[in-house]
Order: structure tokens, then sequence, then C-alpha cells
């Protein structure tokens, strides 16, 4: 026992008389009230630190205290913990990160804003398809559902969908970024959903393709790196969609798709059936390929 301890206990420490000459920002995050989206970005060969920061009603850059960690025996200045103003500079401050050598290095650390631009209230104010097959044939059409309301039934068609209405709250980030909240699809005036039935024969429940925004309260989550914003059903169901801004969508085969305002687009799975190309029935029950929620923010 005795030739063990003394064995172990005279273990040198590698690092002893070795000065370290690493003057680097490893990590860095914004601290207390403040919410960071993701890790901060640190680029050594240009010597930045990149960190977003949801902006909410509280949130001030003006007083910041960093939690900062840098290199193995260095020092950095201003220290962490230490209140800076992030708004004197435009969203940008200073560090110099000193090596136990005594050499030191410039630091610039970029604050980035970012406002989720989805909360609020949206009135619903279309449905639109693009369906069929065979597009390059001419079998492909741009539709309003609400074009053709011989095709639905006439107490709950898509038409009840028109006064419905959503609402988005914040309720937090996830570790890796994505911001989350809760969502309420209100059923408006009427007090209706649309049942999304192809009326004519043969009669067939589509509210696979179309009962996307799920009714009542839900959940949402979006990834801002893959453009996704999932839709979380109370049931615990859930489906991914994108959430478009103004501007016209190339369909291909001369067909489009222009948004003015905003619109939730989803990708649909239908298949092809070439007996019933150029009818109703092939567009939105056999061969429907994408879907918009269209909205309208309120003011």
């Amino acid at each position: 026992m005795i030739l063990v301890f003394t064995v172990f206990g005279c273990k040198k420490d590698p690092y002893k008389g070795v000065e370290s000459n690493e003057k680097s920002i490893e990590n860095f995050s914004m601290g207390t009230g403040f919410t960071q989206i993701g890790a901060a970005v640190v680029d050594r060969a240009a010597g930045t630190v990149k960190v977003k920061v949801l902006v909410e009603d509280n949130t001030d850059f003006s007083k910041v205290k960093p939690v900062i960690q840098q290199s193995y025996r260095a020092t950095v200045s201003p220290a962490s913990g230490s209140e800076v103003n992030f708004l004197a500079g435009n969203y940008k401050y200073n560090y110099t990160v000193t090596a136990e050598t005594g050499e030191s290095r410039e630091w610039e650390v970029i604050v980035e804003p970012f406002t989720e631009t989805i909360l609020g209230t949206y009135d619903i104010t279309g449905l639109v398809l693009y369906g069929g097959t065979g597009p390059e044939y001419g079998g492909g059409a741009v539709l309003s559902l609400t074009s053709k309301p011989w095709i639905w039934p006439v107490s709950d068609g898509p038409q009840v969908e028109l006064d419905n209405s959503i609402t988005f709250k914040l309720t937090g980030v996830t570790p890796t970024g994505k911001t989350t909240g809760t969502f309420v699809n209100d059923a408006g005036a009427d007090g209706k959903y649309a049942n999304f039935i192809y009326t004519p024969d043969p009669k067939t429940d589509v509210n696979k393709f179309y009962r996307k925004i799920p009714k009542g309260e839900g959940k949402w989550e979006r990834d801002y790196t893959t453009d996704i914003l999932t839709l979380i059903a109370a049931d615990g169901s859930s489906v991914n969609c994108s959430f478009l801004g103004p501007g016209t969508e190339d369909l291909g085969n001369k067909q489009a798709k222009t948004i003015v305002n905003n619109a939730f687009a989803f990708s649909l799975n239908g298949n092809d059936d070439w007996s019933a190309i150029y009818t109703d029935y092939d567009k939105f029950v056999k061969k429907p390929r994408r879907y918009w929620v269209e909205v309208k923010k309120r003011n």
C-alpha cells in the first residue's frame, strides 16, 4: 500500500512549467434575462462570436451580463459577468482575451436580434390546392377549394373555415434553438370547422389532405434551419408545413401560386390516376400535390 501511494503521489503535472498561449473565447452566453437561440457560433479564424437572441417585451441589450468561457489559464476583459452595453456598438462588443504568456487577442461579439414572426392572430382568407395527375400534359391546376362548392357538404364545406382565426403565442426556445409555443384555431362566428368530404361519386373522406391545421388548441415548434413549422394537435399527432410570406411560388408546367399576405404551405402525397386525369376527382381526391391555408395577420 505504501508503494502504490508513493508511485501515484509523485505523479507530475504535465502542464507544470509550460505557459499556455491560447487566447480564445470558447463559449459565450447572454446570461440571465435573455433567451438565446442555440449555441453561440465561435469563429476562431475570424475572431468573432455570433449570438442569436430572441427579442421579447423585456429584452434590454444595454444591460447584458454575459457568461464567458475563455481558453485554459487565459483571462478575458471585461470579465465574465460584467455588465456591458451592446446597443452602444450597434449590437457589437469587443473583448480582449489574454493568454498566460501575456499575448492578447481582440474578439468581436456580435448579437443578432431575432424576432419570431409567427406570433399574433391570423384570419383564414382562403384554402388553395395544386393537384392533378400529369401536369406536363395539362392535368394540373391551382384551385381554391371554395371555387367548387358542389363537391363539398353544404353545411360544413371549406367555406366555413373562412371566418376562422389562428392565434400563436410563444412559450420558449429548445436547447437546439427551435422556438415553441401554443396556438388556438378558433371556429369563428359560425362555430364550425370544415368536414372535408368529397361528395360526388365515389364519396370520399379527404380530411387527411385538408384538415392540416388542427382544430382547437395545440402546440407548435419552429425550426429556422430547415424552415419547418410543426403543428401538434391536442392528441399528440403532428404535421409539418412552411409559413410563407408574400411572393409567387413556381410550380412548373406553367402553374404558379401567388401569396398576397401569408400562408401555411403543406406538401401532399396523392397518387397518380391516369384514368381520372383532368377531373375534379383526380385533383382533389387522387393526386393533390400542395395545399395552402391563406391567412392575413390582424393589426
